[in-house]
This record gives C-alpha cells, structure tokens and sequence, in this order.
C-alpha cells in the first residue's frame, strides 16, 4: 500500500511516500515497509533510481539483505529501468507483480508536483549523483551531510537540463561536429567555434518547465537573497582530473531573471576556449562534458581563503597549509591578492607567513562584487587568530576523512562562523603506498632501480609481485619497497644502505639523508634486527643481503646451464596448456620461478659480485685514487648477456650492410609485416634469418621489461629496425668483434695498473 503522509498537504515541504514489497518465494518470504523520498525522484528514470534504491537498502537496513534481491534491483538498472522485480508492490492493485516502471508511474502521479526533474537541493544529493549535478555540485551535497561543517543552502540543476538544450538546438550540434576535428594547435578555430556556441546557448531561453522548477526552489530560499551561481562539470574535480577555474562563478546575484540569466552564462561556459584547449589535450569527449549548475546562498565574509589538508608544496600528508584574506576568496583564488599562509602540524602552528593585504574583493548591496582598498592598519593584520587556524585544521581533518583523499577546501568566516563553500581532491598528490599503521614509512622504487621509471599496467604489477617476497607496496602505478624497519636496526641498516647505494648512489644519499633526521624512523634496540615471522612487512632478511660464496669459478656455468635445460622444459610443457590450464600453469610455475630467484646459490653469486666491485672501486679510490676501477675491469666479461645483446645485434646489422635495396625498404617500414617481405629483395633470406635468430634469442626482451604487459620485440619486431639502422650508420663491419677485444684489452690494462702497487700497499 501507498501512504501519503499529512505532509503532503504542505507545499513547503515534501512528502516522504510508504512503499510496501512483499518479496515472494523464489527468492524470499518478506514483508517490508520501505520509505522513498519524493524529493528524490522525478522522472521515471530518477524515480526508478530511487526505487531500486530504497528496495536494497530496506533490505540491506533490516538485516535481512539478500543478494539476489540487490542483483535484481541492479538488472532492473541494467535493462533500461524496466526489469520486472520478484517484489509484489502493494499499490492501486493489490497483490499484483508490476514491474518498476508501473511503480514510477503510480508514486509520480500520487506526488507529482514535488518531483523535480531537474533540480535537486543539497540535501538531496551525494558522491553517486556526479553524473547529474557534476563533481562541484555532488561534492557540496556530500559536505552538507557532514555533522558539524557548514555549507551555504543552495540547489543543483542536472545535467539533464543542459543536455536537453544542446540537443534540441541543431545548430550547436553542427558546431560541435566542426569542434570535434580541431586539435590543440588550431588556436583561432578553437576560439572562432567556442565563442560562436557561447553565444548560441546564452540566445537560448530557458523552457518553461525547467524555469519553473528554479522558481520553486528559490522561492523556498528566498528570491530576493544573493547567490552565487557556478559551473559543475560531470569531469570536473575529479581525483584523476582537475578542470577548477574553467567553467565561470558569479557572485551575489540577486533576482530570478539574473539568476536564470546567469545559469545560461554557466552552461555557456563549458566552451571556453580554455575548457576546449584543456579537453584536447587530455582527450575528454566535447559531447561526453556535462555541465550542472550550482545556485548557492552567498555569504559575506571578513575572511576567506582556502584550506589544503596536505602541504601543495611538499606534499606533507601530515602538514596542512592555509591560504587567508580578508573578503571574498575570488580575490584570492584569482591571484588579486597575497594571502596569509599557515602550516598546522597535530593541532599547532609551525609556520605563519603575514603577508600584505592591500586590497580585497567585497559584494555589492545590488548586486556584483567590486574591489576595494584595506585600511592601511588592517594591512598587515593577520587576516585569522591561531585559535581560528586550528579551528579550521579540525574541520579540514573531518572533511578529509569523509572524503578519504586530501582536499582543496574553499572556506569563509563570517561573524565567527566558518562556512564551507566547496572541497574538491588534491590531484597534484603523488599517491602514497597504504600502510597499516600511523607510522611513518620509507619506500624505495623498484623501477628506478631497475632503470624503468615509468608506470605500470596493473596486470603488469600483480605479476610482479607474485614473483618476489619482498615487503612490496603499489602506489601510481609503481612498485615500491618498504625499507622502514630494516632501517629501523642498527644493524641491517647499513647493509641495506650500502647495498642499495651501490646500485644507484642518489638512492643511498636519500636513504642516508632521511636517517640523519633521527625522529622519521623510530630506531629498534640492537638486539632487535630480525623482525617477528608474523610482521607483514617482513620480507627479506638482512642476511640475505649478505649471502656470497666462495671462489668457485665454475657454479656461474653451472647455474646459467640449469637455468637454460629449465625454460627449454617450460618451451615445452607450456605448448599444450592452453584456457584456464594455461594460467595454472604459469602461476605454478612462478613458484619455481621463485625458489629459483632466491636460492642461495643464486643470490650468493649476484651478491658476491655487488660486494666485490663495491669493494674494489671503495679501496682503488682510497688506496690509488683510482675511481670506478671495477666497471673497467668488468668489461667484456664473458656471460653478461646485456653486453652480448648490444654486439650480437652489431652482428645483425653487418647481415643487411652489403644490400643497400634492404635498407632503403626497412627506412619505409611501418609495420611488423616486414618481416614477410624481406624475402623479395637480393639478401633477403639471410637478413630474414639473422632477424629470426636474434629473436629467438632476445626477442623475450624490451624497454621496461619488468612490466609483463610491455610489447616485446618479437611480438613488434620494428622496435629493432631503428637500432639495426642506426649501428649500420654508425659502425664499421665487425663492430661486436673489435668492441669486445677492446674492453678486453682496457681491462687488462687496468688491471695492470693497479695490482702493482695494490701488492706494494698491502702486501698481498
């Protein structure tokens, strides 16, 4: 049954409406009064969203949830908000099943005129609604519902009424045709197209029906109170994307006819000519922008300004910065003025910089803003009191917390009052790794060390970390390492360091740097290095930085023969997996790809030659002042496949050499079917087949190859074409052979050099 309650008869107020489900076998045996509130819903689409709505949380609130009954209400979403529900709706005729849209129609004709199809206010509107009032106007409903902030009354109007008008108005559809083909480089087209369909949408009268549901709602307000009238983008304050400052704000707007005028400006706005530059460059769909428009009561600050509850500069979580001036905060946003800036840190002020404040922007009685001198005594008066800075650090926490992200806060104080006027995400925030603590953490990239600094896919990162036990956190699309406790000890923190360092010094200066603070990292007794079996951010001991083996020339071939009789057995076995047998597969056989990578004779042998050429260059430099004596010693040493890739491809460039129609056609190759048609030139074959076997070989290789997702070069074989090109320019025929002869003899020479007097100093 239906029950309208005695609120109805108050236009002022908008009735809630009992809706009764009976839930029937196969599904469930319930019966379940379920409130949907009119101010919700208003066509059938938001009406159907509220019903789908309000079915789930009934049940989900009676501790009876059910999931079939929520993936229901989601289908009836999924096919057009028409999907006939198990429910019985107990409405004009008992007892039958109806299907949702049915009960769109009965709850609309019973509260029709309290529905808006158009407008919402914010008390009505939450994170779920970006798509209809954009991410300004669901951020402003979210800030409403948070006890204890306040946020000036005001309404959204959807994103529907925007797209109605674009889409009845033909001419602008055109426009928009013509806009979608301009790239960023078309300045004066950009700017010819925006402005001709700013003028066409601010030519658009507002349709009656959409006129009449702003009247209802500022009627309610108060019509003859000054608002502020801003642009919502459905892609603007994103945590991704920030398009703040784009789309225009008016401020103190006063009457219905400049009100309405203005939300004309604001739809208008979207096609800026700095919105569309901005959309070109980030690949964002004209067609796909919405815009909503927020009308909210202004308020008349003394102070105003804006609050971020991390630090822009150093992107201290744990630092929040605000920006304070007297007056409006446009002139603050819009760069008019200096602002007071305060660091609060844990409930204190750690830093205060008073600036000088010679003007400020303040309303109009009538209407409009304008700016205006600061007494010079007020001048360099702090525009907030401490008391008022720490005030605002508690409400920017609680926002922040509601939110889950830090945020770029907009704020007023008046008479004592704080307001909140907008909050939107940080987007300039490199991500941080989540930890399970309050503690601080020190992490360390792993594809800096590797010499990959860009981002990876996520099937790439869930790879990566099935292969590898140490403590590994994601963050921006990057792997990290937590080093925290194993710097925490006294003990395994040089080992760490030094071990690190010898990889990449700039890593071992910041590790060195971060420590010599002292109070970053809480220091373990020196009794405590090893860290309990349970700690989840145990993940390598500190021994095994220390694993080496004795001088056994021959366990390098022997671990390098192994490691090639075992993927010729994987070759082998994969070949007839294939499905879900085929991810089987790979995942067992990532085990054994793990026993491999850590056993000790593995890690013995990579550590043993860390420690040996650290110790080399460290007692060359100390004893003869000879610098990087290892790196020349290293060279051409046998098995070092990054050096025997570069020579061979040497090689392949020496095939091509003598066919001058070869390389002419790979200087015109786009494709990988190149390949293919090497065979038709003279050299073609044996080019073909020099390509194929350095494939073979390395062709598992690539840029970034941690990151299982990147393109391989025998899956893009042009990726070699430009290097093959380039040695055949650049080097003489048997390149490979006399570079490898002569880091050989370089070697020597070195070695030469040095022992000498090594034997003189030490003895030896």
């Amino acid at each position: 049954m239906t029950n309208l309650p005695a609120s109805m008869l108050d236009p002022k107020t908008p009735p809630d409406v009992e809706i009764r489900f009976e839930a029937r076998k196969p599904v469930i045996d319930l019966t379940l009064n379920i409130p949907v509130s009119v101010s919700r819903v208003g066509t059938h689409r938001s009406c159907l969203v509220a019903i789908c709505d309000s079915i789930t949380q009934g049940y989900q609130s009676a501790a009876v949830f059910n999931p079939q009954i929520s993936y229901l209400a989601i289908i009836a979403r999924e096919m057009g908000w028409k999907g006939l529900l198990y429910p019985t709706y107990h409405g004009p005729e008992e007892g039958l099943p109806v299907n949702l849209e049915r009960l769109a129609n009965d709850l609309q004709r019973k509260a029709g005129k309290y529905m808006s199809s158009y407008v919402l206010g914010f008390q009505d509107i939450d994170k779920t609604k970006i798509m209809v009032v954009g991410g300004k106007g669901a951020n402003l409903g979210e800030l409403s519902r948070i006890k204890g902030i306040r946020v000036p009354d005001g309404f959204c109007i959807f994103t529907e009424a925007f797209k109605r008008i674009i889409g009845e108005t033909s001419s602008i559809n055109e426009l928009l045709d013509q806009l979608s083909l301009l790239k960023v480089e078309d300045r004066d087209k950009i700017g010819e197209l925006s402005g001709e369909i700013r003028r066409v949408i601010e030519g658009i009268a507002i349709p009656e029906d959409i006129n009449e549901e702003i009247t209802r709602l500022l009627s309610r307000l108060g019509e003859k109170n000054a608002y502020a009238v801003r642009s919502s983008a459905t892609t603007e304050d994103l945590p991704t994307a920030s398009f703040a400052g784009q789309q225009d704000t008016y401020l103190n707007i006063i009457g219905k006819e400049a009100i309405l005028k203005h939300i004309s400006k604001c739809w208008a706005s979207l096609f800026t000519e700095r919105a569309v530059t901005y959309r070109l460059q980030n690949g964002f769909d004209h067609r796909k922008v919405y815009l909503s428009v927020v009308v909210q009561k202004m308020v008349f600050p003394q102070a105003a300004g804006i609050l971020f509850t991390a630090d822009p500069v150093t992107s201290n979580r744990k630092v929040l910065s605000i920006d304070a001036s007297f007056g409006l905060g446009e002139a603050l946003v819009s760069g008019l003025v200096n602002a007071d800036i305060c660091k609060v840190s844990n409930c204190k002020v750690i830093d205060k910089k008073i600036s000088t404040k010679k003007l400020a922007i303040y309303a109009l009685k009538d209407g409009g803003t304008k700016e205006q001198e600061i007494e010079p005594e007020r001048q360099n008066r702090q525009a907030l009191t401490d008391e008022q800075i720490l005030q605002l650090e508690r409400m920017g926490r609680k926002i922040e917390e509601h939110f889950s992200h830090p945020q770029d806060i907009e704020w007023c104080l008046v008479d004592d009052t704080f307001y909140i006027v907008q909050s939107r995400p940080i987007t300039t925030l490199y991500p941080i790794p989540q930890a399970n603590d309050e503690e601080n953490h020190l992490y360390v990239s792993v594809g800096h060390n590797q010499m990959m600094t860009d981002p990876m896919k996520p099937l790439g990162l869930s790879f990566f970390l099935l292969t590898t036990r140490a403590p590994m956190r994601k963050a921006g699309g990057r792997l990290f390492v937590d080093v925290t406790h194993m710097l925490a000890s006294p003990v395994s923190r040089k080992k760490v360091i030094d071990t690190l360092g010898q990889s990449d010094p700039l890593i071992k200066d910041a590790l060195m740097t971060i420590v010599e603070r002292g109070n970053f990292i809480k220091p373990l007794p020196d009794d405590k290095e090893e860290l309990s079996p349970g700690n989840s951010n145990k993940g390598i001991s500190p021994a095994d930085f220390q694993a080496q083996i004795e001088n056994d020339a021959t366990i390098v071939c022997d671990l390098i023969k192994s490691s090639q009789t075992l993927i010729k057995e994987l070759k082998q076995n994969i070949q007839s997996k294939s499905g879900s047998d085929l991810f089987d597969f790979i995942l067992q056989d990532i085990g054994q790809l793990k026993k491999i990578s850590f056993d000790p004779r593995n890690l013995g042998v990579i550590m043993t030659a860390i420690n040996a050429s650290s110790w080399i260059n460290e007692k060359m430099n100390e004893w003869l002042g000879e610098k990087n004596v290892a790196d020349k010693l290293s060279q051409s040493v046998p098995n070092n496949i990054t050096s025997e890739m570069g020579l061979e491809l040497l090689d392949v460039a020496d095939v091509v050499r003598p066919y001058p129609e070869i390389i002419e056609y790979l200087q015109q190759v786009k494709d990988d079917k190149f390949l293919e048609e090497l065979v038709q030139f003279n050299g073609g074959q044996e080019a073909l087949d020099a390509i194929n076997n350095y494939l073979s070989k390395y062709g598992m290789r690539c840029v970034g190859e941690i990151d299982i997702t990147r393109t391989r070069w025998s899956e893009k074989p042009t990726t070699l074409v430009p290097l093959i090109l380039s040695n055949i320019k650049n080097f003489e025929p048997n390149a490979s052979n006399r570079k490898f002869q002569q880091g050989q003899q370089e070697a020597l020479k070195k070695k030469t050099r040095v022992i000498g007097p090594t034997k003189a100093i030490t003895g030896w």
